[in-house]
This record gives C-alpha cells, structure tokens and sequence, in this order.
C-alpha cells in the first residue's frame, strides 16, 4: 500500500497535478530565459541597425549624468549645494532627449519656469509674512498656491502655449509649490531657492552642451528629410499606378518593387502630427548646416499638408485599383494615353521637387513635367467632353470615369504641392538652380491641347 502511495505522488508529481505542473515549469525556465534574452538581442541589434544615433544618444546621457554625479561626490562641490545636488541629476534624467531640439526646449523651458516660479514664490512667502502674520500666513500662502496653480493651469488648455511651453508651464506649478510650502518651515527661503536654480540650471546645461557638440541630432533636418521622403513616396505611387492600372510592364522594375512604391504612400497618411511635433522643436534649434536661426519651419507644415491631401486622393486611387469591379480592357484603353501621360510626369515632378529640397536649391526642373501633365489633364478633359463612352454600357464606366476624375484632382494637387514648395524655398532663401526651358514636344503639346 505504501509503495502504491509513493507511486501515485510520484505520477501526480511528473503529470498534470500542481506539483507536476511546478516541476516543469522549473525544468522549461532555463530554455525559456535563454529564448528570450536571444529575442532582446536581436531587437536591440535590430533597433540599433535601423537608427545607430540611438546608441550614440545612449553614451551621451549616460555622459551627462557622471558629469553632473560629480556635484554629488566631490566634496567641495557638494559642500556649497548639499543635498540640492541630486535636483542636478533628476534634471539631465529629466531634459535628456533625442534630440538638439527637445533636448533645447526641455532645458531652456525648465530654467525659464524655475527662475521664474521661484521667484514669484519668494515674492509671495515675503508678502504672506510681512501682512498675514503668525495666524494669516497659511492662509495667504494656501491662496496664492490656489490662484497661481488655477491660472497656469487654465493656460496649458491654450493650443499654443501647449505646443511649445507645456513642459514649462509644469514646471512652473511644481516650482511655486515646493518653494512657496516649503518656505513655511523654512525661514532660509531666498537661500533655497537659489540652490535649487542654480542646479537646476546646471542640470539643464550639460545635456544641452553634450547634446550639441557631440554627434548633435537636429530634429530640423530629420523634418525636412520627412517632409521631402513623402513627396518622393506620391511620386513613386503615381508614376506605378499607371502602368498597374492599365497592365503595362516595365521592364526597369520587377513587381516586388511595384509592389513597394504603390504602398509606401501609406506613412504619408498618418504624418500630420509627428510634422508638427518636429516642427515645433525644431523652432528651439540654434542655425546648423543650410538651417539659419529663424528658418521657415511652418512652410514645411503647409508642404505636409498639401502632401497628405493628395496622398487621400492616392488612397482613392489605390481602391479603384484594387476594387473587385474593374472596367473592361477596351474601355480603358481609351483614356489609356491621357492617363499615363498625367501619372508618369505628375509622379516625376513630385520626385523633382522631393530632390530640390533635400539638396536645398529651388526647384526649377519640375515646371516642365507640371506643365506637361496638365497638357495632359486638360485632353483626359476635352476626351471625356466628346463622350468617348457613349456607345457602351454606362455601368461599365464608372470605374474609369472615377479615375479618370482622380488623375485631374491630383494635378491639380501637384501643382499646389510645387506652388508650396517654392515659396518655401523663397522664404528660406534656397539656392538657384539654373533655369530649364520647357522641351519643345511639352510646348507643342500644349499648344496643341489649347487650340
């Protein structure tokens, strides 16, 4: 009987009972740890391979911070700040950002808001003492804390102060708080204050100095490049949808990379707020490269927003193209020629724009294929006018008119989207190119879609 007992503890141990079910969770722990230390390696090379300024970044705020340390551990130093040295620390953890300019708004706008606050509190513990008294103190303090916080507060609801000075505005509640209390109990109120700024404003200066002048990462730029990698991805979608919809083959591009351009335009979409967030922290940044100090950044905005206007009608396109209802072959064809013309110049154009305002030069090249398409535009126009579809099934129809209604819109887009384009480049001051004359099949062409 006992060994029939020690014989069901043992099955009960390696099968489905509770202690069963220990054992193997102990003996899988070793294989499971490994799998997944194996899984954090490859997205740490991963992450690492796709951005290497992230690993920079990594190397410099952990530089900021043993600088900073040293107010900490050095005897001297800590000697005049004391236990005050840590807000140094907490605020490099605090204003160590990706970037030169998040890094520049979170520093200036945290020594701004402390200065400031601090010095409205001294203010107020002053008054609270001189006209409340012993018994009126708490109450004055208590009541400015009241007004001060509502007030700041309401302010943060402002769309524009919350674009750029939200951080601050924090800040400056949390400051007038600590120091206005605090200084109840502590009758060296003016003597703290001034520690707590003086470390605050040497915590938000070392990351700032690091961040600048070692493998600076300028948020400006990355919007520029943004902004013109969208504009490239319309182009790529445009100058593909063509041959895609009406089944031409390029023997230049295989199908993955068809496949490829007519999706890229997808990011363009969802890039409404990441712009404006580059945007206003690009507005922070000191003048780097062929970016001055009071560079354009709101014309980058109005670009973004033409471009993703005419990435919503590419969407519409992307649907006709993959909609289970397609025109016959025969119908198409004959709007095949104004179609083409106006996707092969309307995408070229966008791509010409994109490369003028990566290199920073006006962009001059892109006038003849705008001209070119609307050429076109205006004979899909005159095509449709002459009631090219009369004689067929109007059912059939509608897919192609849809299109065809598409491709006008979208010129008219890329014309905005160049219209744009060069009064950012007048605005900031680009480089001229040398100016082209429009091809002379383009100028018989729009002669002969005039007459």
């Amino acid at each position: 009987m006992a060994s029939a007992n020690f014989g069901d503890i043992e099955n009960g141990s390696s099968g489905g009972g509770p202690c069963g079910r220990v054992l193997q969770w102990l003996k899988a722990l070793p294989a499971k740890s490994w799998g997944k230390g194996l899984e954090a390696l490859r997205e740490a090379k991963k992450v690492g391979e796709d951005d290497p300024r992230k690993i920079v970044h990594s190397f410099k705020v952990g530089l900021a911070l043993t600088l900073v340390s040293l107010f900490y551990y050095y005897r001297p130093l800590y000697d005049g700040f004391g236990v005050n040295a840590m807000w140094a620390v907490l605020t490099v953890v605090v204003v160590s950002e990706f970037s030169v300019g998040a890094t520049l708004g979170k520093g200036i706008n945290r020594m701004l808001a402390t200065s400031l606050a601090g010095a409205l509190a001294v203010g107020a513990h002053h008054i609270s003492t001189l006209w409340g008294g012993e018994v009126g103190e708490p109450i004055l303090i208590a009541f400015f804390v009241f007004v001060v916080a509502a007030i700041v507060t309401f302010m943060r609801f402002f769309p524009a102060l919350k674009a750029r000075y939200d951080y601050g505005l924090l800040v400056f509640i949390l400051t007038f708080c600590l120091v206005s209390v605090s200084g109840y109990r502590d009758t060296q109120v003016l003597d703290m204050a001034h520690k707590r700024l003086s470390t605050i404003a040497i915590g938000s200066c070392t990351p700032i100095m690091v961040c600048i002048f070692i493998c600076p990462v300028w948020i400006g730029a990355d919007l520029h490049n943004l902004v013109a990698g969208n504009m490239e991805k319309l182009g790529d979608f445009i100058e593909g949808f063509g041959f895609e919809y009406f089944h031409i083959k390029e023997s230049e591009l295989s199908s993955s990379d068809t496949q490829s351009s007519l999706q890229g335009y997808k990011s363009v979409l969802s890039s409404k707020s990441l712009e404006e967030t580059m945007a206003n922290l690009a507005r922070w940044e000191p003048g780097h490269g062929g970016f001055k100090f009071c560079h354009p950044w709101e014309k980058y905005l109005n670009v973004g927003a033409l471009t993703r206007q005419c990435a919503y009608k590419i969407e519409a396109l992307n649907t006709c193209l993959n909609t289970e209802i397609q025109a016959p072959a025969e119908i198409r064809s004959k709007i095949q020629e104004p179609c083409t013309n106006i996707c092969s110049e309307s995408g070229k154009a966008l791509k010409e724009l994109a490369a003028a305002l990566k290199k920073m030069t006006r962009a001059s090249s892109a006038n003849p294929h705008i001209e070119y398409s609307k050429a076109a535009a205006e004979r899909l126009k005159l095509l449709l006018k002459r009631g090219i579809w009369d004689d067929v099934n109007l059912l059939e129809t509608i897919p192609s008119a849809a299109v065809a209604s598409l491709l006008l819109e979208v010129v008219a887009c890329v014309e905005k989207i160049a219209e744009a384009v060069h009064e950012l480049a007048s605005v900031a001051h680009f480089k001229t190119e040398q100016p082209q004359l429009l091809q002379e099949p383009i100028l018989s062409q729009v002669a002969i879609t005039c007459n």
